[in-house]
């Protein structure tokens, strides 16, 4: 419109002859028949003509073509980078950029023009420019081109993928400025018919570029671009309306008061609102119809997230236009997407859509198309997306009840007991929603009441419902952590959960149950403890986190409330609930998280006089272990010397223990009486009272009792009859350890005299014994406790206990015998490997069988975890280790990794003994497995594959550091060689040694050898060689022919080491001077020796051919050829002696091996030549493609670095919305474009195989 007043004649026959391409998708003449002044453009009126595209350098500014200054390109006195370094900076106001870009377009729109086209480019971070001349007469696809030639891609980073603060602003700023661009423009310059046309071509080309930098920058640019034009549309849709409106009401007024001007000038506005909403529809259907449809589908993740993202604001901000199945379809499309980045957009665009519930109408066909989808995602594999799928169904809840089944929300509540705590938090809320967010309207009425007459007494018995239906009872903590931060006022109303428990139901209310009581207690206690301590469950947090100050008074409000509470009422609950262990167990644990002052300024001692009554009561009912051990805990939290109430509770602690002490003497100088048999009862006495002392002295000192007599005396006679109670031993030996413990704790905080130090000693080295004979009994359950106690004995009293400056408890270090190590490693190898029992299986309980089995393994591990901590600090001897590595392979699944962390730790604290350890333990796998299938087994057989996978799994725990290993893995082979040969035939030196097949296990570790020292621990294994062993080649020699290979291979320093089938044998194929005929990068000989590649290179290529060697190879023998002489460091292993001096004469040896390889060098002639002939084409044409590959990586002329984007072609499935109708804005868009007629620079990078499941290629259109 601007330039029509000016535009030639020539312009106008232009404009006439280019009607026939459409107006809408053809932004370039593709094929360039038809050249045009201006660039394709994407409204439907008249271009611009040649003189005002001729305006760069002639009108608007100086003759002359681009040049340089300051080492940037410079056209017309601007700089080209201007604009891009202005937003990259980012210190100026994006309006004032915005608003003097509008000035220069102003005064010259094809400068400016020609500035923002660089400014993308140079966004992109392509270093080309487009100058004026290419402007003037480049198409689009021209100077794509040009510029992709340009791009300089030395590394795959760009300003939108640079890391750093300033290129994180640079994408929000870059973002802002298209916005603002827009905003700015959106009265005149955009409806101009020139910038838009051309910027929509530009970025239209740019998205379809094979170069990533170019698709992503431009897609970004395009679909902010986008977002804008909805927000102009927009606000034309409402000018629209108010001028329509208007209109009306002045066409409605009688025709005397009728303005006839305003209703003109209200028609004229009307008119000219529509043609610029035609105008912006039309820019709106390029993008979507030229970047969206192609790009949201698009091979980069980030890509595919930007176009959901963007569509996603479209919708929610023009409603009318965008909010239909047309465009929600993408959307679900997408949620089948493989990349959890762009599953979570489609997720966040949705949750904008379900917020507005006015917009729910428009939702429900998607809704019911997609809602399984949606529940599925709750558990994706990607948390974030799981966390954001589940907030979208609480959205979807919220907006109607009804379209989500119980079967959908059943698969959402399970999740509140997921150790993911975002995912956890998201579940509670929807559950929260969904079952205790509505209230009846008469409970309006008794909002203020409290406890069971409360509005939350109906929720907690909800609460309570769906815990014990969720059928996961030892998870209390986790479902009120969920629902901690959404439900806090129902959880803290312990004002309710109490009245519940006391309180007599009301009439018409049914009480609860048994089992409704104690999940009550359970999840009471849960809310108090999540209150008392601020932080989630364990397996909930990554650490405790510092609270802020809001947080902290809220945590001291929230203590003394429960101690003002439950001070008064515990003592009632624990009445009440005085014979059920589970409850009393719980509720014992609630003095825990108390404020104890407020027992004193409170007035509340009578209370507590309760409490300790009924807790004294507890003890005396109560023989199970946990009740025993709450009620210890409870005294421990109650003696407190720093609160007033400690000698309240002190008095009546040490009067219960008085009595329970006396007791036990008592009961048991009755039961030990000479020549009585004890009876049941008696028994029974005894025991029970032997757990309340063992509970309470596992929290308090019960030292001034003397303990350690009467239970020495119990455990001693249980040895010499044998008829001791299994129950009785076990807690006599428990309580006999924490006597030990307790004394060890007096000696080290306070000083202690020599006496203590040698009745300590005394008494740990006689309970030492005790166990040691223990661990022989009949009874199972006893010898796992005396092991378990032994093991933590001979721990803490090892050499460790005088670490952190203790010398003066060096008397007390124990160290284990031999016999008592012998003792402990039988039990292992008894108790802990062995196989799963299947002869328990039935029918009627195979669920608690199942359970028990886990229980026992979790045993079996602890036990294990105990021995080889013993191994680990050096309790015991490291060779010990040797029954527990050769374990590794069986039973890799139920103790893998334990094993694994023992040879670790093991590894650090002594490399060489570690190695010794290891091949100690294939020696004892290789000697049971001969006395099994004795001396001619086969190799073959799966007991000697296991010994050798078993190997090669060793080799691997020594990572690829081999300078670290270097002496381990040397001292590893001498082993391993010595006993190879350690054991003669008897059949005399023509038969192989009965240990040679060991020497196949071996060669698994030669991997881990340097070069030098393969080439000593070959010498060292010549010296058990004799000159006829080199000569077999029976199968029984395999062996030790593998065994030489392996060191043989790569031990040579050349640069290029082939070997050739007879390489097996003692020869190599090499041609040291022959070099390959290419320009491939030459590495350093230096570095091609010491590369890592070398061993595999040599075992696995066999190019010799005539493309590699210009001369006849030629066999060289490598023990005819003289070693090379080694440094001193080198040649010298400090493990152990080597005589790297000592050879075999080498004149009779050396004509004995020519002879045999002359020999077969005749064999392999015949049969290499035929190799060489079939693989010469083929070997030629991969090398000449790795020749021309390797110099494209290296030269600047060659065509430059772009991601392979492209996909499979074949089997390609139809555009998903080829022949789709799109009524957005009641604008038939035109149909996309044929791919034929699309350059090169536009390929559909798209393969849904790659992208999206399986699934979505199946989801029919709307």
């Amino acid at each position: 419109m601007i330039a029509a007043q000016d535009a030639t004649t020539n312009f106008a026959l232009l404009q006439d002859s280019e009607t026939h391409f459409s107006s809408d998708t053809d932004f370039e003449d593709i094929e360039g028949k038809n050249q045009k002044p201006g660039k394709g453009k994407t409204c439907k009126k008249g271009k611009k003509g040649t003189g005002e595209k001729g305006k760069v350098g002639n009108g608007g500014g100086k003759p002359g073509g681009p040049n340089r200054m300051n080492g940037h390109h410079q056209q017309n006195g601007v700089e080209n980078m201007m604009l891009f370094e202005v937003v990259k900076m980012g210190k100026s106001a994006m309006q004032s950029v915005v608003d003097d870009w509008i000035e220069s377009y102003k005064h010259d729109r094809d400068i400016a023009l020609l500035d923002l086209i660089n400014f993308f480019i140079q966004c992109s971070g392509c270093k080309g420019v487009v100058t004026a001349e290419m402007f003037r007469h480049m198409q689009n696809s021209e100077i794509i081109r040009k510029m992709t030639e340009e791009f300089d891609e030395d590394s795959g980073d760009y300003p939108l993928t640079m890391a750093g603060p300033q290129w994180k602003k640079f994408k929000s700023s870059f973002c802002e400025f298209i916005g603002v661009l827009v905003r700015q423009c959106q009265y005149s310059i955009i409806y101009d018919e020139y910038m838009m046309d051309t910027v929509i071509s530009l970025l239209t080309g740019l998205s379809d570029s094979q170069v990533r930098a170019f698709r992503h920058t431009s897609t970004l640019a395009a679909m902010k671009l986008m977002t804008a034009l909805v927000n102009v549309a927009l606000n034309l849709s409402i000018n629209m309306d108010n001028t329509q409106r208007q209109y009306e009401a002045e066409r409605n007024k009688i025709i005397g008061k009728r303005a006839n001007d305003r209703l003109e000038l209200l028609l004229q506005k009307r008119k000219e609102l529509q043609e610029n909403q035609d105008e912006i529809e039309n820019m709106m259907n390029a993008i979507f119809k030229g970047v969206f449809v192609h790009r949201y589908r698009d091979a980069i993740a980030e890509i595919r997230a930007i176009c959901i993202e963007e569509i996603g604001i479209w919708m929610k901000m023009y409603s009318d236009a965008f909010l239909n199945d047309s465009y929600l379809k993408y959307v679900g499309w997408t949620m089948h997407d493989k990349q959890g980045e762009v599953r979570l957009k489609c997720l966040t665009a949705l949750q904008g859509l379900y917020y507005n519930k006015e917009l729910n109408s428009k939702l429900e066909l998607f809704t019911s198309r997609f809602k399984d989808r949606i529940v599925s995602m709750t558990l994706d594999k990607e948390y974030d997306v799981a966390v954001q799928a589940i907030k979208l169904l609480t959205l979807v809840l919220q907006s109607s009840e009804e379209v989500l089944t119980a079967e959908d929300c059943e698969n959402v509540y399970h999740l509140v007991y997921s150790a993911h705590r975002p995912v956890a938090v998201a579940a509670g809320e929807f559950l929260y929603k969904k079952l205790f967010s509505r209230r009846d309207p008469e409970e309006d009425g008794i909002l203020k009441r409290r406890g069971r007459q409360g509005p939350n007494a109906n929720l907690v018995k909800t609460l309570v419902f769906f815990f014990l239906e969720s059928e996961l009872h030892e998870h209390a903590a986790y479902l009120v952590d969920s629902m901690w931060d959404c439900a806090t006022d129902l959880l803290k109303d312990w004002e309710c959960m109490n009245s519940l428990l006391l309180e007599e139901p009301l009439n018409g209310e049914e009480p609860l149950t048994d089992k409704q009581e104690s999940a009550l207690i359970e999840i009471m206690l849960c809310t108090i403890r999540q209150a008392a301590e601020c932080h989630p469950p364990v397996g909930r947090g990554t650490g405790k986190r510092v609270l802020t100050a809001k947080e902290k008074k809220a945590q001291l409000d929230d203590r003394t409330r429960i101690t003002e509470l439950f001070a008064v009422a515990l003592p009632q609950l624990l009445a009440k609930y005085s014979i059920d262990a589970e409850k009393v167990t719980n509720l014992l644990q609630l003095p825990q998280y108390f404020d104890l002052e407020i027992y004193t300024t409170g007035r509340l001692e009578k209370h507590l006089d309760a409490l300790l009554r009924q807790i004294r009561d507890i003890v005396e009912k109560h023989t199970d272990t946990d009740v025993l051990e709450a009620c210890s805990k409870t005294y421990h939290a109650l003696c407190n010397e720093e609160f007033t109430i400690f000698n309240r509770v002190d008095i009546a602690r040490s009067q219960l223990i008085d009595e329970l002490a006396d007791k036990f003497n008592r009961l048991l100088e009755d039961f030990l009486q000479e020549g009585e048999e004890p009876d049941e009862d008696d028994a029974y006495q005894v025991l029970s009272t032997l757990k309340r002392i063992t509970a309470f002295h596992n929290a308090h000192d019960l030292s001034r009792w003397d303990l350690f007599s009467c239970n020495y005396k119990l455990l001693k006679t249980g040895i010499e009859n044998g008829d001791m109670p299994e129950q009785i031993v076990i807690h006599a030996l428990q309580c006999t350890h924490y006597v030990i413990l307790w004394q060890l704790a007096k000696i080290t905080e306070s000083s202690s005299t020599k006496e203590d130090l040698l009745r300590l000693k005394k008494q740990m080295r006689v309970f030492c014994q005790i166990c040691q004979h223990y661990l022989t009994n009949v009874n199972t359950a006893v010898k796992e406790q005396a092991f378990t106690i032994l093991c933590d004995v001979l721990m803490i009293f090892s050499h460790q206990i005088m670490s952190g400056g203790r010398d003066m408890l060096e008397p007390l270090v124990y160290s284990p015998d031999s016999s008592l190590q012998s003792e402990l490693l039988s039990f292992i190898l008894d108790h802990v490997f062995i196989d799963q029992d299947d002869d328990s299986n039935s029918a009627d309980g195979q669920q608690d069988d199942e359970a028990s089995k886990i229980e026992a393994l979790h045993k079996r591990r602890n036990l294990l975890a105990a021995f080889c901590k013993l191994i680990v600090y050096t309790v015991v001897e490291m060779n010990t280790a040797a029954d527990i590595f050769k374990q590794y392979m069986k039973y890799y699944n139920d103790y893998g990794d334990i094993i694994k962390e023992t040879m670790s730790k093991t590894r650090q604290i002594d490399k060489i003994q570690c190695a010794k350890t290891l091949i100690l333990s294939l020696q004892q796998l290789f000697n049971e497995m001969i006395q099994e299938n004795g001396y001619n087994f086969d190799r073959s057989s799966p007991a000697f594959s296991g010994i050798k996978e078993l190997a090669r799994r060793f080799a691997l725990t020594f990572g690829l550091d081999q300078l670290k290993t270097r002496e381990a893995i040397a001292m590893l082979h001498k082993d391993g060689i010595e006993f190879a040969f350690k054991e003669p035939n008897p059949q005399g030196e023509s038969h192989p040694p009965l240990n040679l097949a060991f020497l196949d296990i071996l060669s698994e570790f030669s991997s881990k050898l340097l070069r030098q020292d393969k080439k000593t621990v070959y010498v060292y294994l010549e010296k058990f060689m004799t000159f006829q062993m080199s000569l077999r080649r029976e199968d029984v020699w395999l062996p030790l022919m593998s065994y030489r290979n392996s060191l043989l291979a790569g031990g040579d320093d050349d640069t290029m080491s082939v070997i050739s089938g007879i390489s097996s044998r003692g020869s190599t194929v090499r041609n040291k001077k022959t070099k390959p005929a290419t320009g491939k990068r030459k590495l350093p000989e230096a570095e091609e020796s010491s590369s890592s590649d070398s061993l595999w290179m040599n075992r696995e290529q066999t190019m010799h051919t005539p493309v590699m060697m210009q001369t006849p190879p030629h066999l060289t023998s490598t023990i005819m050829r003289e070693p090379k002489r080694l440094r001193p460091e080198e040649n010298y292993m400090s493990v152990y002696p080597m005589q790297a001096e000592h050879h075999q004469p080498p004149i009779d040896y050396n004509t004995q091996v020519t002879w045999m390889l002359a020999q077969r060098q005749q064999e392999e002639a015949a049969r290499q030549q035929q190799e060489r002939a079939m693989n010469y084409v083929k070997l030629r044409t991969n090398l000449q493609h790795a020749i021309r590959r390797g110099t494209g990586l290296m030269e600047d002329d060659e065509e430059p670095i772009v991601e392979d984007v492209m996909m499979s072609s074949e089997g390609r499935i139809e555009d998903l919305n080829e022949g789709m109708d799109f009524d957005t804005m009641d604008i038939d868009l035109p149909p996309s474009k044929n791919r034929r007629e699309r350059t090169e620079l536009k390929p559909d990078f798209f393969d849904p195989a790659s992208i999206m499941d399986e699934s979505v290629l199946g989801v029919s259109m709307f």
